[in-house]
């Protein structure tokens, strides 16, 4: 008994992994639109009409220490310098999708 039990526990387990998504996973799609409506006037291809040395390429990007998920959402909630804050404005998922995307893209060389 102890080991069907087991069995059906382990094959629970197994299906719940192998058949969910990431909770952390982010959408690029919608990335691209989130930034393309709020981001893209001042970061059209990558670029930084504010501050031109300052541009979302990878190699600008982890100069700067934005390299990161993470590093790139806070830019994006809570702003810096000329950059607007967008926290109110944008919900901490689409900040992520933002985020991923501006990765995504600056992997791929804009």
């Amino acid at each position: 008994m102890r080991k069907i039990i087991s069995l059906l526990l382990l094959g629970i387990t197994i299906f719940t992994f192998a058949f969910s998504s990431p909770a952390l996973a982010s959408d690029t799609a919608n990335g691209a639109k989130i930034f393309g409506a709020n981001c893209a006037s001042c970061h059209v291809g990558g670029k930084n009409l504010v501050q031109a040395n300052k541009s979302l390429s990878k190699s600008d990007l982890e100069k700067y220490g934005m390299y990161s998920q993470e590093a790139i959402v806070t830019q994006v909630t809570n702003g810096k310098n000329a950059m607007p804050m967008f926290q109110g404005r944008l919900k901490p998922e689409q900040a992520a999708d933002v985020a991923a995307y501006v990765l995504e893209q600056a992997e791929k060389g804009w």
